[in-house]
């Protein structure tokens, strides 16, 4: 095969540090262009993005010369210096880790459902309860001690 040919759709999950409820509903849609900025840039797509006051759910198209490591460490980064320096949350700082999963293009209709309902979504349900509930479903291995820290 004479090119490198992919569709890499990740569901990204992580939440602000010590799970601190400060992304605002009207610093959200800038916060989430600008996760977008930072997406593109690596050449990649952010086809939703969404969450509450703690956390948020990014579904990625990602470019097959860039890890999700180092996408995730780059969106985290910058847009942490960003809010920051642009006074929109001062002291603004992201969890340590974060969660991702893959999701396949026949199911991806669903992830921006769901990416787009967190408001409703989570009026029911916790985010601790979601992350390990998605954890389970993936068959991810985890620590409990760790895992919402």
């Amino acid at each position: 095969m004479g090119s490198s040919l992919c569709r890499l759709l990740v569901h990204v999950i992580f939440s602000t540090k010590g799970r601190a409820a400060l992304i605002s509903d009207d610093i959200a849609p800038r916060l989430y262009a600008y996760i977008g900025g930072v997406v593109s840039h690596r050449h990649g797509n952010l086809i939703a993005a969404g969450g509450v006051e703690d956390h948020v759910h990014l579904l990625i198209d990602l470019h097959q010369n860039i890890s999700v490591a180092d996408l995730v460490r780059d969106i985290k980064a910058n847009s942490s210096r960003w809010l920051r320096e642009e006074d929109l949350i001062p002291d603004f700082a992201w969890q340590t880790g974060y969660a991702a999963f893959s999701v396949s293009r026949s199911n991806s209709a669903a992830v921006v459902a769901y990416i787009s309902n967190q408001r409703l979504h989570h009026a029911r349900r916790p985010f601790a309860d979601e992350l390990i509930d998605f954890l389970h479903r993936h068959e991810v291995e985890y620590d409990p001690q760790y895992v919402l820290d």
